[in-house]
C-alpha cells in the first residue's frame, strides 16, 4: 500500500476524478511539452459524460494556460476504455502533432499514465489488507496509528495536522456562507441555517444530529462551490470524516493529537479499500466513494475512543457492508444532489457503526476484507448507467 499521504490531498473541489486529476495530468503534461503552441483534450466515459458539470474542461484549461487548449467531450465513444475516467492529452507545434499522452484519472485526485510507470508512487507498507494489519498490530501490541508513524515517520503528524486544520477551515467558511450554488439547480446553502436552527424542544440526540450534519453540509457546499477541501478520500466524500471527528473533539475536548491518530487509523481503512477495490464513482458507484469515507470516519472514531483492533474493524465494516450498492447517479453531473446531503446521512451512520462496534464486536461473523471485495464485485456488476455517468437513478428521473 502507498503513503496515507495519497488518501487526504488538500485542494479544491468539485471532484477529485474529475478536477484534481484531469488538472494533475494536464500540468504534468504542459511541462513535458514547453514548445507546445496548442493543446487537445479529449475525454471519454464518466468524464466526457459529466465533466461538464464536474468542470473538467476548466481544471484542464486552468492548467495548459495561457496556451490554447481545445477540450472535446467523447460522449458517443462506445469503444474499450482502460477506466471509466479516461482521457488523451495532444500538444502541437505548428500545426503538427508532437506528442500525446493517454491518462486514467482513478480515484481520489490520482492518475495512471499508460506506459509511464515512473509516475508511479512506490508502495511503502508490505501488508496488502487490513487482516494482515490487523496481525501486525497485534502481534507488536500496538495501534493503527501507531502502524501508521512506524511505517511513515513521525513526519506524517504535521502532515496531518495540515490536513486536519484544512479540514476545520473547509467546515467553519462552509458555515458563515449564504445563497445557491452555481450549477443551474437552484440548490442553496444550508450548513448556517442547520447550525443556527434549533429545535424548539431539542433533545442531546436531535443535537447531535442537526450539529454534526451541519458540519457535513458546510463542507460538501464547499466542495461543490470549488472551494479548498480535503479529500476523504475523495472530494464528493470530503465532508464526513471531519464532521464527526470535529463534534467529537468539541463534545469530549480531545487533543488535536489524539484527532491526528484518528486521522491515520482513517485513513489506513482508505488505503485498504483504495489497494484491494476503488475508491472512485465511476468505477464502482458512490458505494466506494461515501460507503469508504464513512468506514474510515468511524474507524477513526473507534481509534479516538481508544477501541481495539477487532472493534475497530467492526465499526469499519459495518458501515461500508451497508453502503453496498449505492449508486452514483448526480443531478446534472454536479456534485450537490444528492452528494451533499448524502456525506451527512453517512457521518452519523458512522456514529452509529461506532455505538454497535461498543457492543457487538463478539456477534462479527465477516471481515472487513470481505466487505471490501464485496464493494468491489458489486461495483463491477453495477450497471455502466450508476456510476457516475448521469445516466441513471436520480439522475435520470429528474430529467
Amino acid at each position: 500500500m502507498k503513503s496515507i499521504r495519497e488518501i487526504y490531498k488538500i485542494g479544491k473541489g468539485p471532484s477529485s476524478s474529475h478536477t484534481m486529476g484531469p488538472n494533475k495530468a494536464a500540468i504534468l503534461f504542459r511541462n513535458e511539452n514547453p514548445d507546445a503552441d496548442r493543446f487537445k483534450a479529449e475525454l471519454f466515459g464518466s468524464l466526457a459524460k459529466t465533466g461538464k458539470g464536474h468542470r473538467t474542461d476548466t481544471a484542464i484549461c486552468d492548467a495548459m494556460r495561457p496556451i490554447e487548449t481545445e477540450v472535446i467531450f467523447r460522449t458517443d465513444y462506445e469503444g474499450e476504455l482502460p477506466h471509466p475516467n479516461t482521457l488523451d492529452l495532444y500538444a502541437y507545434k505548428d500545426n503538427k502533432e508532437i506528442a500525446k499522452m493517454r491518462v486514467m484519472s482513478i480515484g481520489g485526485g490520482d492518475i495512471s499514465i499508460l506506459g509511464r510507470p515512473d509516475i508511479e508512487t512506490p508502495d511503502i507498507y508490505l501488508e496488502k489488507n487490513f487482516t494482515e494489519i490487523r496481525n501486525f498490530c497485534r502481534d507488536r501490541n500496538i495501534r493503527l496509528s501507531d502502524y501508521v508513524e512506524l511505517v511513515e515517520g513521525k513526519s506524517i503528524w504535521d502532515f496531518l495536522f495540515d490536513v486536519w486544520n484544512a479540514m476545520k477551515k473547509s467546515i467553519n467558511e462552509g458555515l458563515v456562507k449564504e445563497g445557491k450554488l452555481e450549477g443551474g439547480l437552484g440548490v442553496s446553502r444550508y450548513a448556517r441555517y442547520l447550525y443556527n436552527q434549533r429545535h424548539i424542544d431539542e433533545s442531546a440526540v436531535t443535537r447531535e444530529n442537526r450539529i454534526v450534519c451541519s458540519y457535513a453540509f458546510a463542507a460538501s457546499e464547499e466542495n461543490a462551490d470549488c472551494g479548498t477541501i480535503v479529500t476523504a478520500p475523495t472530494c464528493g466524500a470530503c465532508a464526513v470524516v471531519p464532521s464527526v471527528l470535529k463534534y467529537m473533539q468539541e463534545k469530549h475536548n480531545f487533543t488535536d493529537k489524539q484527532i491526528l491518530k484518528a486521522l491515520a487509523a482513517a485513513a489506513v481503512i482508505g488505503n485498504v479499500v483504495k489497494t484491494n477495490a476503488s475508491i472512485s464513482g465511476a468505477e464502482c458507484g458512490c458505494q466506494a466513494e461515501i460507503g469508504t469515507a464513512c468506514s474510515m470516519a468511524a474507524a477513526g472514531l473507534a481509534e479516538l475512543f481508544e477501541m481495539g483492533l477487532h472493534q475497530i474493524e467492526y465499526a469499519a465494516e459495518a458501515s461500508l457492508e451497508h453502503h453496498l450498492g449505492l449508486t452514483c447517479d448526480p443531478l446534472c453531473g454536479l456534485v450537490q444532489i444528492p452528494c451533499i446531503e448524502r456525506n451527512a446521512v453517512a457521518a452519523m451512520r458512522a456514529i452509529n457503526s461506532l455505538s454497535l462496534a461498543n457492543f457487538l464486536t463478539g456477534a462479527r461473523k465477516i471481515s472487513f476484507d470481505m466487505v471490501v471485495k464485496t464493494m468491489y464485485n458489486t461495483g463491477r456488476d453495477l450497471k455502466r448507467e450508476y456510476k457516475e455517468t448521469s445516466e441513471g437513478g436520480l439522475a435520470e428521473i429528474y430529467k
